[in-house]
């Protein structure tokens, strides 16, 4: 597996659009999962282990 810094060099050496699509690509993962660790501390009072009775 190569290193964070093998990571870096490699993506140094590619063309400039396909460094601004990574970025791209990446903002929209990383943003999707902020989100979603957003939304589970809204459902945090859904885990109510009473409520796994239902569960069985």
């Amino acid at each position: 597996m190569p290193t964070l810094e093998e990571i870096k060099q490699m993506i140094f050496e590619l063309p400039i659009q396909e460094q601004i699509t990574l970025i791209k690509d990446l903002e929209e993962k990383l943003e999707t999962l902020h989100m979603m660790q957003l939304a589970e501390t809204g459902f945090s009072e859904w885990n109510d282990e009473e409520e796994d009775i239902y569960d069985a």
